[in-house]
């Protein structure tokens, strides 16, 4: 018997698989078209009851197919723009029989601010919902449309359907069994990056707890960058940069600028700020004074976050999947030291500090390491540096197992851990990743990781050691767990006082 859950003078229908109840494609957001896409979010304007049996569409974003040299990763991916215009919408899985007060986790994607959907395979919450958790994924607006700096539009148009998106479950979850007071919003790389900033940004009292998957909360564009990335985007369009003027402009044309950019070379280093993304996108949160006014990491260095459990993390070697993955250009040592220069003030003892202390013999595997602590391992630290001393606990992890892909110099790389948080190895097909369906070790590795998870959404504690300014505890994740407090190794210091 399909289910339906009645919401107010509303219903949704969806299905039951796998023992749970699955609602799909639900929208929480009138459809963004024309002018609207560059406004903040309107409340969903559907009545009666909403077919919610099939995934909805996603935000305008590439086909993966045409992502050049990508490894097939369409399990956490997607194959890219499902099209419709009602794609501010979410997915909810959630236990049959249930009598509510349940735990809920709502998932915001990766995809460096230009794609990602929360419909994709390895996204899938069956396993959530079978260990008591309503599961929630969110899509939200990507590219132009959610991220670009454009004068008389708000900034952060992609964040501010997140909050919308959070507001809907906390209005709404309980009659999917789901305890509106117990919210855990987590997300991995931009939805990560995203964490950081609704850490510093969301009303109070959305979410009790929150996971940054290979985050941080410093990777918010300055006014000066942001309004680089739209000198970019405007000489690919050739319109004025108004809104009246991007109203009339298709998705298409919009999804076409942001891949141009992105594969052309653009300076984002302006006032002595290096560019806080990397490269990996030229698109993502905004200093706007409004929303964010400065980086999130010093809005929750001074108790924006107060009173919010968080656990943060990274990857041993982040930077390996676009480095070792992803065909490129070969790394060289000039190479190595131009990309060090991008993040660094003095890039020749970036260099030697991270050589001598191990973490490379070749341009490639340093560059590797620096890029590595630069985007994710930096300033994952810092941000639990700056929320541990207010109330709310923080934990800290970093995971290690290394994947045997590409003889092994995979490794830990960006986006390992998330088939084991979702606990769907032998579910979901991560070959590309190096990860084996049918390895038993594996798979027990998934459920720890998928159980620590939820501890910490239930509970609030994943099951070690809190992170405090005294004993900076990091649990290491892999084969073996060790929790250590020597995780941060000198090369790092040099990362002091540089933004």
């Amino acid at each position: 018997m399909e289910p339906v859950v009645h919401i107010g003078q509303r219903s949704v229908r969806g299905v039951v698989a796998e023992g749970v109840r699955v609602f799909r494609g639900i929208p929480y957001a009138a459809a963004p078209t024309g002018a609207d896409r560059f406004a903040a979010p309107r409340p969903a304007d559907w009545t009666g009851e909403f077919d919610a049996r099939a995934y909805g569409p996603t935000a305008p974003q590439l086909n993966s197919m045409d992502l050049a040299g990508m490894p097939d990763l369409r399990a956490i991916i997607g194959i890219g723009w499902a099209r419709g215009e009602d794609y501010l919408n979410l997915n909810i899985w959630t236990p049959q029989g249930t009598k509510g007060d349940l735990p809920v986790m709502v998932f915001l994607h990766g995809g460096a601010f230009t794609r990602g959907a929360g419909r994709e395979l390895g996204y899938d919450g069956t396993r959530f919902a079978q260990d008591g958790v309503v599961l929630v994924t969110v899509n939200y607006r990507l590219g132009v449309p959610g991220f670009l700096h454009l004068p008389g539009a708000p900034d952060n148009r992609g964040l501010l359907d997140q909050i919308a998106a959070l507001e809907w479950v906390r209005d709404h979850i309980a009659a999917f069994g789901g305890d509106p007071e117990a919210v855990t919003v987590f997300g991995e790389s931009a939805g990560a990056f995203s964490v950081g900033a609704l850490l510093a940004a969301a009303p109070t009292g959305l979410f009790r707890r929150a996971i940054s998957q290979s985050g941080g909360a410093s990777h918010a564009l300055t006014t000066a960058q942001a309004l680089r990335v739209t000198a970019a985007i405007v000489g690919r369009l050739g319109v004025p940069a108004t809104v009246d003027a991007f109203a009339k402009i298709p998705d298409e044309t919009f999804v076409e600028a942001v891949g141009q950019v992105g594969a052309a070379p653009l300076d984002l280093t302006v006032d002595g700020v290096f560019d806080p993304l990397m490269g990996l996108s030229r698109l993502g949160p905004v200093i706007d004074g409004d929303l964010l006014g400065a980086q999130p990491v010093d809005l929750v260095r001074a108790g924006a976050a107060a009173g919010v459990d968080v656990l943060v993390g990274s990857n041993s070697d982040e930077m390996n999947l676009y480095l070792i993955a992803m065909p490129g250009p070969e790394t060289t040592e000039p190479l190595l030291y131009a990309a060090a220069s991008a993040m660094h003030p003095d890039p020749d003892a970036l260099v030697d500090g991270y050589r001598g202390a191990g973490r490379g013999d070749t341009p490639c595997a340093l560059l590797g390491a620096i890029g590595t602590d630069y985007m994710f391992a930096v300033p994952t630290a810092r941000l639990a540096e700056a929320h541990a001393p207010h109330p709310g606990g923080t934990w800290r992890y970093e995971f290690t197992w290394r994947s045997p892909a590409f003889g092994g110099t995979l490794a830990a790389c960006h986006a390992l851990e998330l088939p084991f948080v979702f606990d769907n190895i032998g579910r979901v097909d991560y070959g590309a990743l190096g990860i084996s369906q049918d390895d038993g070790a594996l798979r027990g590795l998934g459920e720890r990781v998928h159980a620590s998870w939820i501890a910490f959404a239930r509970d609030g504690d994943p099951g070690w050691p809190r992170f405090t300014a005294e004993a900076p505890v990091v649990q290491r994740i892999g084969t073996d767990w060790v929790a250590t407090t020597a995780s941060d190794g000198p090369e790092r210091a040099l990362w002091r006082g540089i933004r």
